[in-house]
């Protein structure tokens, strides 16, 4: 049995991956979704040290961890600090770099300034509209915008600390076309398999299919072939 722990990207909960959560569970397979704390003024570390919990709560060695978004710098952070538990990691049009690098030295410039704008005086950053992840289906965007929450602005701009401990542990990274940022290009700058998807940005929701059948490729060591 595989053991998938699925980390949801900014503004969003563990609720993100409530549509391939069962495609995968019907395999045989166990599925953890930790929720990150956003409710307060929170940096990345506190969300690495969350998954790190998560991890280190799973007795399954064959344990695939997934980052969706932001969370690719989140997982590889985790990761790094439990390259023996780890067996897979897999990045779903995560933000990725080396030590040191931010989200928002990844980003462009007019997102970091933009979320930086919109930062309340708490520290947290208001959500932007479904449409922004490329949702589009009415009953979607519905379903996404009752769920969307605040996200804290400290976790875009904290760097990440990596001691070089994650780059033993095999990656993929899935990348939607057509890119809204260089995803496919973050993955392959660390030597991970790219895995191209005609999906939104937010293709847990809008294609939960076919982020489910990568998962159970790379959770079965198959190579994925979709895209």
């Amino acid at each position: 049995m595989t053991t998938y722990v699925l980390v949801h990207g900014a503004w969003h909960g563990g609720w993100a991956w409530e549509r391939v959560a069962p495609l995968l569970t019907a395999t045989g397979a166990h599925v953890v979704a930790p929720d990150l704390t956003h409710d307060r003024d929170v940096g990345l570390a506190d969300h690495v040290a969350e998954v790190v919990a998560a991890v280190d709560a799973v007795a399954d060695p064959d344990l695939v961890l997934v980052g969706h978004s932001y969370a690719g710098l989140v997982v590889r952070a985790a990761a790094d600090r439990r390259p023996d538990r780890i067996a897979r990691l897999v990045l779903v049009d995560g933000w990725a770099g080396p030590d040191g690098s931010s989200l928002c030295d990844l980003a462009p410039a007019w997102f970091t300034e933009r979320i930086t704008a919109a930062a309340g005086p708490d520290g947290l950053v208001p959500p932007p509209p479904p449409a922004s992840y490329g949702v589009t289906d009415p009953d979607d965007v519905d379903w996404l915008g009752r769920r969307l929450r605040t996200h804290p602005l400290r976790t875009f701009t904290e760097p990440t600390r990596l001691t070089g401990a994650v780059d033993r542990v095999p990656g993929t990274g899935v990348h939607c076309v057509p890119e809204a940022f260089p995803f496919a290009r973050f993955a392959a700058d660390l030597g991970y398999r790219t895995v191209p998807l005609e999906a939104a940005h937010d293709v847990p929701l809008t294609d939960p299919r076919a982020v489910a059948d990568v998962l159970l490729a790379v959770g079965s060591r198959e190579a994925p072939t979709l895209g």
